[in-house]
């Protein structure tokens, strides 16, 4: 142990007790307010509605703790309790290649810790989701998803690990800035790719068949100046009560997506301002920062480990003596999300920011009216409680509270 093994300790002690205590806040507050369905939504929201959501709140909430408390417990296992150090031996012993090695030790430790993460999944899935009235998904279908990710993750992980080691060996003291161009190079490629290419591998999607809507959207899309492949609807019911839009792909691959289970939903009018909202991302060029944002995110830290991947006190600091490419990585992956923890109140403000500009957009384009009232049936439908702990939301909560959304668009309205 040295001194980075106490920095990695303290930062992961505070991470872990800030994350128990905003639970702990989040579920008292929420369990508080259960009784009363907050002013502006009580001619909307019926209480047993408002009560589900908190129970469904409070239940998240202990199944997170039980997972922080578990991430915590892992994360020391694999790295000061030797569980890296293990696996890494256990591949060195086959004397391959130190490319091959590499490659495999990461590979096997994705797939360990799928492996790992698969009875909470699977409890959260087929025990919270299904007494809450959300589940649709089946075991076959749950474990056909995890083996096509695992398959995914072996197809492409494989050369992107070997592109990412090779470039660590080959280009010199500055390997981090290649690697990062070739990561930001490898994110457009998936955004590109994502929606025609995996994206169907889970879910079917078909093209909107009603008509109506379908003018309704097309309309909308001329008035944005938006151009997109396709307007599509997904199968979400297939695996969850839950409901959702969104648009994905770059370029000319761009796809308008309604969940099945948000056209079941809302009618026409709240159809179309929730449309409006996400093609407010697009106009105000919300995605585009995002990317530069996190761009700059993982140029410092690939910088940072650049830097402390040339250094013994890195690897000893964190429990492995054997140094090397692979290992470094297998560390950052580990460690960064202890220390990135941090910026949340920071990445979660400017996403609000970015979510009360695509709402003044959409009143813009479409209705105010419309979209609060689309707003209301949407926490109603995904059991979003009307009530969330503000500090606890002003740190995790990428959208504003329904309360404050709500009173953002009444104003614009006046």
């Amino acid at each position: 142990m040295n001194e980075f093994t106490w920095i990695f300790l303290a930062a992961l002690a505070l991470m872990t007790g800030i994350e128990l205590w905003l639970s702990l806040r989040q579920s008292r507050y929420v369990h508080a307010h259960r009784d009363d369905v907050p002013a502006a939504f009580k001619d909307q929201v019926e209480l047993a509605a408002h009560q589900k959501a908190a129970k469904y709140t409070v239940a998240k909430g202990k199944l997170n703790r039980i997972e922080s408390i578990f991430g915590m417990v892992l994360l020391l296992v694999w790295t000061l309790g030797g569980g890296l150090a293990l696996l890494s031996d256990t591949w060195r012993v086959l004397a391959w290649s130190e490319m091959t090695t590499g490659i495999v030790f990461i590979l096997s430790f994705f797939v360990i810790g799928t492996l790992i993460d698969l009875p909470l999944s699977w409890y959260k899935t087929f025990v919270l989701e299904d007494r809450f009235g959300f589940n649709n998904n089946t075991p076959a279908l749950f474990l056909s998803d995890i083996a096509k990710q695992t398959v995914l993750m072996l197809l492409i992980g494989a050369p992107l690990i070997w592109g990412a080691l090779a470039l660590m060996e080959s280009t010199g003291e500055y390997w981090w800035l290649y690697l990062w161009a070739a990561w930001m190079g490898f994110a457009l490629l998936m955004m590109w790719a994502y929606p025609a290419f995996i994206a169907p591998l889970f879910n079917k999607f078909t093209p909107l068949e009603d008509e109506q809507l379908k003018a309704r959207v097309e309309g909308l899309l001329a008035r944005c100046g938006f151009k997109s492949q396709g307007i599509y609807v997904m199968d979400g019911s297939r695996r969850s009560g839950h409901g959702n839009a969104y648009f994905t792909g770059l370029g000319n691959n761009k796809r308008i997506v309604f969940f099945d289970t948000l056209l079941s939903t809302l009618d026409e009018d709240q159809i179309e301002a929730v449309l409006a909202h996400e093609l407010g991302h697009f106009r105000r060029k919300h995605v585009v920062k995002n990317m530069v944002v996190m761009s700059l995110l993982s140029l410092l830290g690939l910088a940072a480990l650049g830097w402390a991947s040339a250094e013994t006190w890195f690897y000893e600091g964190l429990g492995v003596s054997t140094e090397g490419n692979a290992m470094a990585l297998t560390l950052f992956m580990l460690v960064i999300p202890v220390f990135s923890f941090f910026l949340h109140p920071m990445m979660t403000a400017l996403s609000r920011k970015y979510e009360y500009e695509a709402d003044a957009y959409a009143a813009s384009v479409s209705s105010s009216e419309h979209l609060i009232q689309a707003l209301v049936a949407l926490y109603q439908e995904n059991a979003s409680t009307l009530t969330p702990d503000p500090l606890v939301s002003a740190i995790y909560d990428s959208h504003p509270p329904a309360t404050l959304r709500v009173a953002r668009l009444q104003s614009e309205q006046s």
